[in-house]
């Protein structure tokens, strides 16, 4: 019951916090990137925040309970991620002074590509809110009261109505506090929970031998660390939530700093999660893996203490939902529907923002229903993005000098985000589908130099 009061007076103070963002959100300035005035604190704790959800909470100590210390390649591939950013995108990111990814890629290649990554995007990262959703119900169930499709429903309402009502203000508001908490919560549950299975001592004794092969073991070869590497480390490097961190920050310094800060804070947080996740296998072993993290706040710690903890979850949860359900009803907004409708005043895009936030966390809800998994989740929206995108958008900085054209862009998105979909639908059985995410990958940079390169000398030789 104590967890319940924690959660019910955690959400409302959420809800709260929207409420009182509200009347500064109400410009497009303030609504889409919050002025542009936000410094290095709340930048990084948005980054951590954002990371930080159901995939490293729930999904990574799951990882941890499954095959052991490898489980931390999920968010170290994402510090990985985050230096690349800082050291070569931060500030020309931030020096776009733009509101969304695809209008950077507009920028890049043109109008008809700019739609097409618009399209992908919103496509995708329905997979990454439902990751939360799916997350959220395997969390609340806990309480013992309702069904986790109750908590996914619940959960879906509470913080699509705080998104709604403050957009990047409240969002980017919440982030840090929820930031604090989410890194308090794990380090507490560690601390708490860690010598009742043993400390690392008993873990080595009561755990196989391959949990602690490190950086890969027999569960996780090589090629799986490249996969890793490249669908899920390089949405840091090129990723919609990202970059709209980045627009948000008050100038270039402090878009780099921010990035190089959160991918440091990565680190701790992944062993730290992990840990957790094999001090389950240890004390629990027959539940299953995404019951780790929430089967140690049930049945290890205090009331009181499992209370915060939970929060802490639900904070983590709530802060990646919110962000990339904000990130598609701006690009949705904006540089879909923005295309057909370019009179829209102020005040009506702002309201149809709104709707379209709405409309995107029932899709996310009812994909969330049909997936039933965290990792699983999450790794649908990353391989679509990650095989159209990725390449396009890092190549199309350094346009020039690359030669590429947006007709090689088109291709290698539209191309490679396709392979990468028939990879993830459920049910679809096909040859490799196993490896369509890296094929993926290597088409949509076959596609760009290749369609890039070919494409104005077969023009040229058609016109002779």
């Amino acid at each position: 019951m104590i967890q319940l009061v924690i959660v019910v007076v955690y959400s409302l103070l959420m809800i709260g916090i929207g409420l009182g963002a509200r009347k500064k959100a109400g410009s497009q300035n303030g609504f889409f990137v919050a002025q542009r005035q936000i410094n290095v604190a709340f930048i990084t704790g948005s980054f951590v925040a954002t990371a930080v959800g159901g995939s490293v909470t729930v999904g990574m100590a799951g990882l941890g309970f499954g095959r052991g210390l490898t489980g931390v390649w999920w968010l170290l591939v994402g510090s990985i991620g985050l230096v690349l950013l800082g050291a070569f995108f931060a500030r020309k990111v931030r020096g776009a002074a733009l509101y969304t990814l695809p209008e950077l890629v507009e920028r890049q290649y043109g109008r008809r590509v700019g739609l097409a990554a618009s399209i992908l995007i919103v496509i995708a990262w329905v997979g990454v809110v439902a990751g939360q959703i799916v997350a959220a119900g395997k969390v609340l169930s806990i309480l013992g009261i309702g069904s986790g499709v109750f908590w996914m429903v619940i959960f879906t309402i509470v913080f699509v109505a705080y998104t709604v009502i403050g957009g990047q203000l409240s969002v980017i508001r919440t982030d840090l506090f929820q930031a604090i908490i989410i890194c308090l919560g794990i380090f507490i549950a560690l601390a708490s929970f860690l010598p009742q299975a043993g400390g690392l001592q008993g873990l080595r004794l009561s755990l196989p031998q391959d949990f602690f092969s490190f950086p890969v073991s027999a569960q996780f070869d090589w090629k799986a660390l490249l996969s890793l590497l490249i669908l899920v480390g390089a949405t840091y490097v090129v990723g919609p939530d990202m970059y709209t961190r980045l627009f948000c920050a008050k100038n270039e310094k402090t878009a780099q700093r921010a990035t190089f800060l959160s991918a440091s804070s990565f680190i701790p947080l992944a062993f730290a999660i992990v840990l957790i996740g094999m001090g389950a296998r240890v004390l629990y072993p027959n539940i299953s893996p995404e019951q780790a993290f929430p089967q140690v706040i049930s049945g290890v710690l205090s009331p009181w203490l499992g209370g915060f903890v939970l929060a802490a979850l639900v904070a983590a949860l709530m802060s990646s939902a919110d962000t990339c359900l904000l990130s598609q009803g701006v690009i949705l907004t904006r540089d879909i529907i923005g295309r057909f409708l370019p009179s829209l005043s102020e005040k009506k895009t702002i309201l149809l923002t709104r709707l379209n936030i709405i409309i995107l966390g029932l899709l996310a809800l009812g994909l969330a229903m049909v997936l039933k998994g965290v990792i699983t989740s999450l790794l649908f929206a990353y391989t679509i993005f990650t095989c159209g995108l990725v390449v396009p958008v890092i190549a199309g900085f350094y346009k020039e000098k690359l030669r590429v054209t947006p007709q090689g862009a088109l291709a290698a998105l539209v191309g490679g985000g396709i392979i990468g979909l028939l990879g993830k639908i459920p049910g679809l059985d096909i040859p490799f589908k196993g490896d369509l995410g890296l094929i993926g990958f290597g088409v949509s940079a076959v596609l760009l130099f290749g369609v890039s390169y070919l494409g104005p000398r077969m023009s040229g030789g058609l016109t002779t």
